[in-house]
């Protein structure tokens, strides 16, 4: 028995050694190729070992408290040595990480199990407290359950604030609100402890992963690490599959799934209570059969949302005010141009201006044809001439970017010919980026529309309008990324472990950079949440803002013909009773995200006024944004006729118009056009 056991010993032991040193291999790797490929590559020392022993703990325990004051302090001898391992090759710290971390989890389990079988005592005196400030691992051994007890009770009581704006029915119907709601709390809760505990690939696997990103993400936000097997594919758009919900969903930065985009004519588009930024709190395949989506794998959510095995499921939504509800969607097969550029006709007081939305820099990188963006929007431009429009919009509101060859040639095909950006490669060399190509497709006025959510392609195309003074821009600041990343694999023939690495960082013409500081609009228009958006600046991690010189000239547009529309604009736009609203409501909502919260009793009363304090702001934010805007839409004659025998077509623009129509940046758009012609009359 003895030999048996020294065996089994022996053979964990070296098992685990091999995994130890598969690890460092792994990571040596990724280093290797970051300090050889990364545009700007750090010493890894102990600032990167400090970065990502804090980083993976705040990973593993967010709201700390699950790891224990005295596990924390255990685990805080690696602090300063995550470097050194790394060149020694000695990766067992993993095993300590997963070791006191599984005894974290099963704790927590016991804990939240034991704590479900009492009766919760609602008006027992207890405070809630709340802080935006980091706070540092607190929770010693003996107050566990008194910590969870709290945090479970808030939970709850937060849940049926949410059920309903009518306190006194919430009261009336207390008990049965309560006994469903804790139900919820806990299956939640528990679910999620236990999948952890019983990930398939384990959790040393789980935390080599996060390590493996977090060592990535110190070089820059853009830069991660991921296997074969990631889960981007699921977040990556609609399913290839010919049946569909008609929408599109990502994760968060609370990792919590987030209605991206709905496809207009689509099921989520037809039940017209889906809107985008709702929450997908859980998904139900069958009557009985409830999967929450807080403590299920992505694998199995996007299984069911996406394949065509579960042709009708039900989704439960939250909405940003907190207001939770249930629809059943069935799948339809969808056409896979619902997502491309389009354009319209508008006009107002004899203007007429066309609009043409780019939702992305989308590209054919499989088929290498030249299907793409730039291609699309002269297609467009070319119907719109034909409607003898007087300018263009061409719209960039939350365009996350794509393939930089389409922004580059869009780019061209505004301009004559000469050169648009400059590429710095981590040596330090420049490549200037030129538009060969004599003439443009479009001479006109044009108005460029961009918030907070324009990045990379879209803001490398709007500066390069930008300093040849070829458009107007008019909007909130951009995204602020100019650096550009490249999908590597850690070695040669390597196929299971990859890093998207950041190689290049674009600067303007002029020698500037719109890194972390975005493209700053020629017109500033008040934009609903734009204070709250996390642009670059807000990692830790982003390249900092700089300037090069560049030894390259360029001709730009004259300006004077837009110089004189800004202030008239500006004067509109500070009078206009649409726009003050914004403002009025943004001071709301930046003191509502902004103002540390109060403590306060931990009882339903509170807890019910906490969770409705809201509500106000998030009816006139919704009541604002459905607001019609006085101006006229119209298809093209070009697609009026194919609209005649496409109903999918005629239903999918019906969509685009009435959202367009609550578009108060189009309408200024087109006010712009039109002082442009009038100037040109005197």
């Amino acid at each position: 028995m003895k030999k048996i056991l020294l065996f089994l010993l022996l053979y964990n032991l070296n098992v685990f050694s091999q995994d130890s040193g598969k690890s460092c291999d792994v990571l040596l790797k990724i280093s290797a190729l970051i300090q050889r490929e990364h545009f700007q590559p750090k010493p890894v020392d102990d600032s990167l070992s400090v970065f990502v022993f804090e980083s993976l703990m705040a990973d593993l325990d967010t709201d700390k408290n699950i790891f224990l004051k005295s596990e924390y302090e255990y685990l805080s001898k690696h602090k300063y040595k995550l470097d050194d391992y790394l060149f020694d090759k000695d990766c067992s710290f993993f095993q300590d990480f997963a070791k006191t971390y599984k005894v974290a989890l099963e704790r927590t389990k016991s804990t939240i199990e034991k704590i479900q079988k009492t009766r919760l005592d609602y008006k027992a005196i207890d405070t809630i407290r709340f802080t935006k400030k980091e706070f540092p691992f607190y929770v010693k051994a003996e107050d566990v359950e008194k910590v969870y007890t709290k945090r479970l009770k808030f939970d709850i009581l937060e849940d049926i604030s949410k059920s309903s704006k009518n306190l006194d029915s919430i009261k009336l119907n207390f008990d049965a609100i309560e006994k469903a709601s804790k139900q919820k709390i806990f299956e939640t809760a528990l679910c999620k402890i236990t999948n952890r505990l019983d990930s398939k690939e384990g959790l040393e696997k789980s935390i080599r992963d996060s390590f493996y990103n977090l060592f990535c993400v110190y070089f820059d936000p853009h830069s991660s690490y991921f296997s074969y097997d990631t889960k981007s594919s699921f977040l990556s758009g609609l399913s290839t599959s010919s049946l569909s919900l008609g929408m599109y969903v990502s994760l968060n930065e609370k990792e919590e799934l987030v209605v991206q985009e709905i496809v207009p004519g689509g099921p989520a588009a037809h039940s017209e209570v889906i809107e985008k930024g709702d929450l997908v709190i859980k998904v139900s395949p069958k009557k009985g059969e409830d999967l929450m989506v807080s403590c299920n794998s992505l694998d199995k959510i996007g299984e069911i949302i996406f394949s065509d095995t579960y042709k009708k499921i039900t989704l439960s939504l939250r909405k940003k005010n907190g207001n939770q509800y249930d629809v059943t969607l069935e799948k339809k097969i969808m056409k896979a141009d619902d997502y491309s550029v389009y354009s319209f006709v508008t006009s107002k007081n004899d203007t007429k201006v066309g609009y043409i939305n780019i939702p992305s820099f989308y590209t054919d990188f499989e088929n290498h044809s030249n299907k793409g963006v730039a291609d699309d929007v002269v297609k467009e431009i070319l119907k719109l001439k034909k409607d003898n429009v007087q300018g263009l919009i061409l719209d960039l509101q939350n365009n996350g970017g794509g393939s930089m060859e389409e922004a580059i040639k869009l780019s061209g095909m505004f301009i004559d010919v000469g050169p648009i950006s400059v590429l710095v490669d981590n040596k330090k060399n420049q490549k200037i980026i030129k538009d060969f190509n004599r003439g443009s497709v479009y001479n006109g006025p044009i108005i460029i529309l961009v918030n907070g959510n324009s990045a990379s392609a879209s803001e490398f195309f709007a500066s390069v309008m930008q300093d040849y003074n070829r458009a107007v821009l008019i909007g909130s600041t951009t995204l602020g990324k100019a650096t550009m990343q490249q999908i590597l694999p850690i070695e040669n023939g390597n196929e299971q472990n990859f890093v998207k690495l950041t190689l290049e960082k674009f600067y303007r013409i002029t020698g500037n950079s719109h890194q972390q500081t975005g493209v700053i609009p020629d017109i500033q228009i008040p934009t609903l949440y734009d204070s709250i958006i996390s642009r670059e600046k807000s990692y830790k991690t982003a390249l900092k803002n700089d300037a090069i010189s560049v030894k390259v000239k360029f001709v730009p547009y004259q300006r004077s013909a837009f110089s004189s529309l800004i202030p008239i604009s500006e004067s509109r736009i500070a009078k206009n009773s649409y726009f003050n609203k914004v403002v009025s409501l943004n001071q709301k909502i930046n003191s509502l995200y902004g103002t540390q919260k109060a403590s306060f009793p931990l009882n339903l009363e509170n807890v019910f006024q906490d969770v409705h304090s809201v509500d106000t702001i998030f009816d006139a934010v919704k009541e604002l944004v459905e607001t019609e805007i006085d101006f006229d839409i119209k298809s093209t004659s070009y697609d009026d006729e194919t609209l005649k025998f496409d109903a999918f077509k005629k239903t999918l623009t019906d969509f685009r118009v009435k959202e367009l129509k609550t578009n108060s940046f189009v309408s200024e758009g087109i006010n712009i056009i039109s002082d442009y012609h009038e100037n040109r009359k005197i």
